[in-house]
């Protein structure tokens, strides 16, 4: 059985009052869905997968049942970012599938909730905690070169730009340039101590 995430991270207040990042459940469908329908707009650009079905209450049911099953076997953990009345303003996950001793950091955000520093918030999160779990030795952020507003978020964090990675674009808006920005743990570990000085 691998070693898991907390299920539950809080982030402390903002200007949207206490928010937390909580393990994605199948009773969650229904505020995705919505949360994507709203915002197709802001994520289709970006976001390969932002279209009709995914704003399908149904559909996401699904999609977080198999999300469940992903969590325990250490391959994907998914969370959202949500208010202390449970609105939903993003999603973020740490995910293996970059290869052995790898995590990624994904997210996005609702178009209301961007400009807040929430993202920052949960990717430094993320990466405490990815950087906390056993056998890890990597954790990276990837994201179009053209995507200005989501690689800021690794480099404000102190991520290292690795390479440029060609793939073929997905989304309108991609380049097929995805920047690749990695940290290792004990780097992480080290800057964290020396910001505590």
């Amino acid at each position: 059985m691998p070693a898991l995430p907390p299920e539950r991270l809080d982030l402390g207040d903002s200007d949207l009052g206490e928010i937390v990042l909580r393990k994605l459940t199948v009773t969650d469908a229904g505020a995705v869905a919505r949360a994507v329908g709203e915002n197709l707009e802001h994520l289709r650009p970006w976001m390969p997968w932002a279209g009709a079905e995914s704003a399908d209450e149904r559909f996401q049911r699904r999609r977080l049942g198999e999300a469940e099953a992903q969590w325990n076997r250490g391959a994907d953990y998914g969370y959202g970012l949500f208010t202390t009345d449970d609105r939903l303003l993003g999603a973020f996950g740490l995910t293996a599938r970059r290869g052995p001793r790898t995590l990624e950091i994904g997210y996005w955000l609702c178009a209301d909730a961007t400009g807040r520093g929430l993202a920052t918030r949960a990717v430094e999160r993320l990466t405490d905690v990815a950087a906390a779990l056993p056998d890890v030795d990597r954790i990276l952020v990837y994201c179009d070169e053209a995507n200005h507003a989501s690689a800021a978020i690794p480099r404000r964090l102190g991520y290292r730009f690795d390479r440029v990675v060609a793939v073929p674009p997905e989304a309108t808006a991609e380049t097929g340039r995805q920047l690749e920005f990695v940290v290792r743990p004990h780097e992480w570990r080290a800057a964290r101590r020396t910001s505590d000085l």
